[in-house]
C-alpha cells in the first residue's frame, strides 16, 4: 500500500480498541472497502482486503519505557542560522506550539517575510536524485521539470572550488560564453520530496551501465549530511549572470534562481513547475494575485512562503484572493502601478532642470521590452535616486520614493481551473476584455483540486470527480478560443513536459505584449487518480497533447500588425488514439469498467470533439493574412 496507511491504522484501532467486537469490526471494514473501491477493479479490493489482513496478524504492543533512554536529542525545527523572526514565530508554528504565542509577536501589518520555506527542513524522502558529472550533459531539463526547485545548476570559477567540502563534484561547462569555467548540478536533500521527475526527464543514459542516467536515484539517509554540506557550499557559489544568458533557452534557464522554492505542493505537482517558470524569468519585478486554491495553500501556508528574493533583495510581491475576484484584484494591481508610474513620471519631468534632460527623457522614454532594457532602466533609476539625495524640495522626496516604479512591473493574476473557468470566470472575462497589461497563468488540473475533486467546467466529457460520479455528461469549456475572440488578448496552451521550449516562450511572449495575456498550463494531478510521481504524470502530459486532447498553440495579436496569422499551433496532427490517454487515468477508466457502453458513448463524443477542435485550429492558423489576397481567402474560409 505504500505510504497510504489509512486502512492498516483503522484496522489496528478497532482491532485494540474493543469498541466493537474485532471480527465484526474488520467485517465492516472490508464492506466498507468493497464499496469504495469496487469500480476500481477487484485487484485493488484485494490489495486492500491484504493490507487489513496483514495488520491485525502483525499486530504487536510496544512497550514504552518509564523513563528516556535515547542518547540523542529532537533536532531543533529550524537551523539556528535562521533570522530572529523564524526562529521565534515561524520554528513555533511548525513546532505545533503557535498557541502559545502573544498575539504581539505576530506582523501589525499582515506581511509576512518571504522566502522561509528553506528553513523548514521537511526530510520527507527516503530517497533523493544524486548526480553522475560524468555522464551529465548539462541540458537543465531535470532543473526545469523539478516541481520543488531543489535541483539547482550553477557556471562558475574553479578557483572557488578550494574550500569546497570532499564531496562536492563539478565537471567543465558546455557554455561558449563562460569560458574556463566548472558546472555543478546540487540537490537539496532535507528538502527533496523524492517524485523521482528528475530521473524521468534526463536523456544521458550512463554507457558503462544499463539502466543508469545523468541523475539516478539514491537512499537519502546514508548520504544526507554530505549533501548538506554539498548544498550549503553550493548556495554561496555567485549566481551567474544573467544578461550573459539567452533565458528562452531550457540549457541556459537552469542557471535563473528561482525565486519560488521548497513548497508544500505534493510530490510530483503538475503546477509548480510553472509557477516556478514565472518566478525565474519575471520574480524580480512580478506582482501575483494569487486565488485561493492549491497554488494559494503550497504558496502562502503559513507559517512559511516559498516565494523569495534574489541577493538583490528582489522578488515577488504575492497576495492571496478570494476565488470570484482574483483577475479584478490583479487588475487592480495593474490600474495602481500605472498610476504610480504616471505619477512618477511626472515628477521627473517637473524636476527636469535638477536631473538633467537627458536622463529625464531616458528615464521616461525607456525601451523595457527587453533583459537588456529592463537592466539598463535600473541603472538609470539608481542615478536618479542619487540625485535626488539630499535634496530638500517636495518632490524630490515623494520621487526617491516611489522612483522604483519607473522599471517595468509584471502582474501576474494565478490560480486554478475552478477559478478561470467557473467562480472567476465573469472577472477573467472582464480583464480579457479591458485591454489592461495583466498576465493571467490558468494552473489547470480539469478539476477543483484543492478542495476535493469536484467537476469544474474544465473537466473533459466522461471523467469521473465528484459531482460527475457517472463520468462529466457535457465537453471541456474551451477558454483559449473564447479568450482568442477578442483579437486583443494573448492566449496560449501549454504543456511543460510536452514541449519545455513552447512553455518558455508562451511565457516570454505574453509577458511581452503590451495588453492582457492568457497562458492556459496542462497540471497533471493526484486527483486524476493515479501516482504522479516517477514520470507517471509527465507521460500523460505528453499523450494529452498526442492525442489532441490538448492543443499547443500561441495566439497573438501583435503578429497580425506584421501582415501574418495570429495563430500558431505548435502541437502535431494527433498521432495517438484517445483512448491510450484517458484511460491510464482511474478517472476514465472507472466508467469503462462500470459502465462500458456509457464509456463507449463518451469515448466517441470526445473523439468527434478532438476531430472538430484540430480542424477549427489547423483552419484559422492557416489562413492567410495581409492585402486583398488575405480578404478573398478569408470569405472563402
Amino acid at each position: 500500500m505504500g505510504n497510504r496507511i489509512n486502512t492498516t491504522m483503522q484496522a489496528c484501532f478497532f482491532a485494540i480498541s474493543n469498541v466493537v467486537p474485532k471480527d465484526e469490526a474488520i467485517e465492516g471494514i472490508k464492506k466498507s472497502i468493497e464499496k469504495s473501491y469496487g469500480k476500481r477493479g477487484p485487484a485493488i479490493v484485494q490489495m486492500n482486503f491484504k493490507a487489513v489482513d496483514m495488520a491485525v496478524d502483525n499486530l504487536f504492543e510496544v512497550k514504552v519505557p518509564d523513563k528516556v533512554t535515547a542518547t540523542f536529542d529532537i533536532r531543533p525545527t529550524v537551523p539556528a542560522e535562521a533570522p530572529e523572526f523564524v526562529q521565534n514565530v515561524t520554528a513555533k508554528i511548525i513546532a505545533g506550539e503557535g498557541d502559545l504565542l502573544p498575539v504581539s509577536a505576530f506582523p501589525v501589518d499582515g506581511t509576512y517575510p518571504t522566502g522561509t520555506t528553506k528553513w523548514e527542513k521537511r526530510n520527507v524522502a527516503l530517497e533523493m536524485p544524486v548526480w553522475d558529472s560524468e555522464t551529465c550533459i548539462q541540458c537543465g531539463n531535470c532543473v526545469n521539470i523539478c516541481p520543488h526547485a531543489v535541483i539547482r545548476s550553477k557556471v562558475y570559477s574553479p578557483d572557488l572550488l578550494a574550500d569546497a567540502p570532499s564531496t562536492f563534484k563539478s565537471t567543465k561547462s558546455t557554455w561558449k560564453q563562460f569560458e574556463n569555467t566548472v558546472f555543478t548540478l546540487q540537490v537539496a536533500p532535507e528538502d527533496c520530496t523524492g517524485c523521482g521527475l528528475c530521473v524521468h526527464v534526463c536523456p544521458a543514459k550512463n554507457k558503462k551501465e544499463a539502466g543508469l542516467k545523468a541523475i539516478n536515484m539514491a537512499p537519502q539517509p546514508p548520504i544526507r549530511e554530505d549533501e548538506d554540506a554539498n548544498w550549503e557550499f553550493f548556495l554561496k557559489l555567485p549566481e551567474t549572470d544573467r544578461s550573459k544568458l539567452t533565458i528562452s533557452r531550457v540549457k541556459d534557464l537552469q542557471l535563473v534562481q528561482p525565486l519560488f522554492e521548497f513548497s508544500g505542493a505534493c510530490a510530483g505537482c503538475g503546477e509548480t513547475p510553472y509557477v516556478k517558470l514565472l518566478s525565474q524569468l519575471f520574480g524580480d519585478r512580478a506582482l501575483i494575485g494569487n486565488a485561493t486554491g492549491c497554488s494559494s495553500i503550497y504558496g502562502g501556508n503559513l507559517p512559511t512562503t516559498p516565494w523569495t528574493k534574489n541577493q538583490d533583495g528582489r522578488g515577488p510581491s504575492w497576495s492571496n484572493s478570494l476565488f470570484e475576484d482574483n483577475a479584478e484584484f490583479a487588475m487592480g494591481m495593474r490600474l495602481a502601478i500605472d498610476k504610480q508610474m504616471e505619477f512618477a513620471q511626472e515628477l521627473v519631468a517637473r524636476l527636469s532642470s535638477e536631473l538633467g534632460d537627458e536622463l529625464v527623457q531616458a528615464l521616461v522614454n525607456a525601451d523595457q521590452s527587453t533583459e537588456d532594457g529592463i537592466r539598463e532602466q535600473r541603472e538609470r533609476v539608481v542615478i536618479l535616486k542619487k540625485k535626488l539625495e539630499g535634496s530638500k524640495s517636495v518632490d524630490a522626496k515623494i520621487l526617491a520614493s516611489i522612483a522604483d516604479i519607473l522599471v517595468k512591473k509584471s502582474v501576474w493574476a494565478l490560480g486554478g481551473d475552478g477559478w478561470a473557468y467557473d467562480i472567476g470566470y465573469g472577472g477573467l472575462d472582464h480583464v480579457l476584455a479591458s485591454g489592461r497589461n495583466v498576465n493571467i497563468l490558468v494552473l489547470d488540473t480539469e478539476v477543483y483540486s484543492n478542495t476535493g475533486g469536484q467537476m469544474s467546467k474544465s473537466t473533459p466529457r466522461g471523467a469521473v470527480a465528484k459531482f460527475a460520479a457517472g463520468g462529466k455528461p457535457t465537453g471541456k469549456k474551451d477558454l483559449a478560443m473564447m479568450a482568442m475572440i477578442y483579437n486583443s488578448a494573448y492566449v496560449a496552451r501549454v504543456a511543460i513536459a510536452s514541449s519545455a521550449r513552447q512553455t518558455i516562450n508562451a511565457f516570454l511572449e505574453a509577458e511581452a505584449y503590451n495588453g492582457p495575456s492568457l497562458i492556459i498550463a496542462y497540471s497533471h494531478c493526484i486527483n486524476h487518480g493515479y501516482d504522479i510521481t516517477g514520470g507517471n504524470g509527465l507521460e500523460q502530459q505528453k499523450a494529452a497533447v498526442d492525442s489532441g486532447h490538448w492543443v499547443l498553440m500561441r495566439y497573438n495579436p501583435d503578429l497580425t500588425k506584421e501582415g501574418k496569422n495570429p495563430l500558431i499551433v505548435d502541437s502535431k496532427e494527433p498521432s495517438l488514439p484517445l483512448e491510450n490517454y484517458i484511460y491510464k487515468e482511474p478517472r476514465y477508466s472507472i466508467v469503462a469498467r462500470s459502465k462500458p457502453e456509457v464509456a463507449k458513448k463518451f469515448l466517441e463524443l470526445d473523439q468527434q470533439d478532438i476531430n472538430l477542435r484540430w480542424k477549427l485550429y489547423q483552419n484559422w492558423a492557416s489562413m492567410q493574412f495581409g492585402g486583398d489576397e488575405t480578404e478573398d481567402k478569408g470569405e472563402e474560409s
